[in-house]
C-alpha cells in the first residue's frame, strides 16, 4: 500500500493552503443616516477598505425621496490614497463634507425604521423577494408592502466589456390588498458608470418612516454585486419613493 506518499501529499497541499492569505472581495458595510424632519431627504452611508489597494473609503448618498434622484452637490465620496490610513478617517472627512447638505444630528432625529435588514451574508433569505410591516405596530395597522427585484442582462460597455457580463436591475412593488397588481418603482435604462461592472444585485433592507405631517416614505436598500481586484466586491443603492 501507498499510504504514506498520499498523506504526505495531502498534508503538503493542506499547509499550503493555511498558509496563503485568504482572498476576498470587499464588501462595504452599510449604515442608515436617516430622514430630513419632513422625509424629503433620505441618507445613508458604505464604507470599508478597499480590496487590492488597502485605501480605506466612505461614501455618502443623500436622496430626494419624491424624485429618487441625488440632492445636488452629492454623492460625496472620500478614499484617502494610503493603506496606512484608518478607516476612521475618511469616514470623519466624509461626514464633515456633508454637513452642507443637511446635518448628522437631524438626520439622527429622524432615523425611521429598519422594516426588513438581510445582510449579503445571509443564506436562508430570497434575496429577490421582501415582504414586512412597515412599522413595529402590533396588531398591524398598516398594509404590509412587498418589493420584488429582477435582474436585467446588459450588454457591458468600456472596460467592464473585459469582464464578460452586466446587469441592471428592475423594482416592482406589489399590492396585496388589490389582488395582487404590480407597479414598477424603478427600471434601469442602462447600467450607470458609478456602479462600476455590476453583474448582480439582492434586496437588502427596507427603511421607513413616518414624518409627523405628509406621507410616509420608503427606502428599498439593494446591494450591488461587482467585480472587484480580489473578488466580487458589493456596493449598495437606495430606491426611495412614498408608502
Amino acid at each position: 500500500m501507498k499510504t504514506a506518499p498520499l498523506r504526505f501529499a495531502a498534508a503538503f497541499l493542506l499547509g499550503i493552503a493555511i498558509a496563503l492569505p485568504a482572498r476576498a472581495g470587499d464588501v462595504a458595510t452599510l449604515e442608515i443616516l436617516g430622514f430630513s424632519q419632513d422625509g424629503s431627504l433620505f441618507a445613508f452611508e458604505e464604507y470599508g477598505i478597499q480590496d487590492g489597494s488597502g485605501f480605506p473609503y466612505a461614501n455618502r448618498y443623500y436622496i430626494d425621496t419624491a424624485a429618487d434622484s441625488f440632492v445636488s452637490g452629492t454623492p460625496v465620496r472620500v478614499r484617502i490614497e494610503d493603506e496606512q490610513a484608518a478607516l476612521s478617517d475618511a469616514r470623519a472627512e466624509a461626514r464633515r463634507r456633508s454637513q452642507r447638505v443637511i446635518a448628522d444630528e437631524t438626520l439622527a432625529d429622524n432615523k425611521g425604521f429598519m422594516a426588513a435588514f438581510s445582510p449579503v451574508t445571509e443564506l436562508n433569505a430570497d434575496p429577490f423577494r421582501l415582504v414586512a410591516n412597515p412599522r413595529p405596530i402590533f396588531p398591524p395597522v398598516d398594509r404590509p408592502v412587498e418589493f420584488r427585484l429582477e435582474e436585467i442582462p446588459f450588454a457591458p460597455t468600456g472596460h467592464c466589456e473585459a469582464m464578460g457580463e452586466s446587469a441592471g436591475f428592475r423594482l416592482l412593488r406589489v399590492d396585496a390588498s388589490d389582488g395582487g397588481t404590480t407597479g414598477l418603482v424603478h427600471e434601469d435604462e442602462s447600467v450607470p458608470a458609478s456602479r462600476g461592472c455590476p453583474n448582480g444585485y439582492r434586496l437588502v433592507g427596507l427603511q421607513t418612516f413616518h414624518p409627523r405631517t405628509g406621507n410616509p416614505v420608503f427606502a428599498v436598500l439593494i446591494a450591488i454585486r461587482r467585480f472587484g481586484f480580489e473578488g466580487p466586491d458589493f456596493r449598495y443603492i437606495a430606491v426611495t419613493g412614498r408608502l
